[in-house]
C-alpha cells in the first residue's frame, strides 16, 4: 500500500468494551483479530486474498468506542463499511451509529467518510431474511 488513508470514527456509547470485543470476536471468524479485555484495545487485520487491505485499531473508553482505519485511498470506503456495519448492527437497540472522518493523505484535511447506523429492527430483521 503506498498512500495510506486513515479514517477514524469515535462511537459515543456505554458499552463501549463490549462493542469493541464483539467486534473483533465476530470479525475473527473471518480475518485476523486480536482483542486484549485488560487494556480494551484490538486490532482487526484486513488480509484475505483477493479483498481489500488495511488495518483497524480499536480502542475504548467509558464513553467511547474508538475506531482508526489505515487503508489505501481505494480501499476506505469498503472497509468503512465492513466494520461499521457489523458495529451498526451490534449495537441498532442502542442506536450506534458510526461516522468515518478521513484525512486526506495529500493534504492532510479531514472529509467526511461514510455512515452506518443507526439501524432499526426492520433493517435488522431484513438483513436476517437476506441471509
Amino acid at each position: 500500500m503506498s498512500e495510506v488513508m486513515i479514517s477514524v470514527a469515535n462511537v459515543p456509547t456505554e458499552r463501549a468494551h463490549r462493542y469493541g470485543h464483539q467486534l473483533a470476536s465476530h470479525m475473527g471468524r473471518k480475518i485476523e483479530a486480536q482483542w486484549d479485555a485488560e487494556s480494551a484495545r484490538g486490532i482487526l487485520t484486513f488480509t484475505r486474498e483477493g479483498l481489500p487491505s488495511g488495518e483497524c485499531a480499536i480502542s475504548c473508553t467509558d464513553q467511547h468506542l474508538h475506531l482508526e482505519l489505515k487503508t489505501s485511498p481505494e480501499a476506505v470506503e469498503h472497509l468503512e463499511f465492513v466494520v461499521g456495519i457489523h458495529l451498526a448492527r451490534f449495537g441498532y437497540r442502542d442506536g450506534l451509529e458510526i461516522a468515518w472522518v478521513r484525512t486526506d493523505p495529500q493534504t492532510g484535511e479531514e472529509v467526511a467518510g461514510s455512515t452506518q447506523g443507526p439501524l432499526t429492527a426492520e433493517d435488522i430483521e431484513r438483513h436476517r431474511r437476506s441471509k
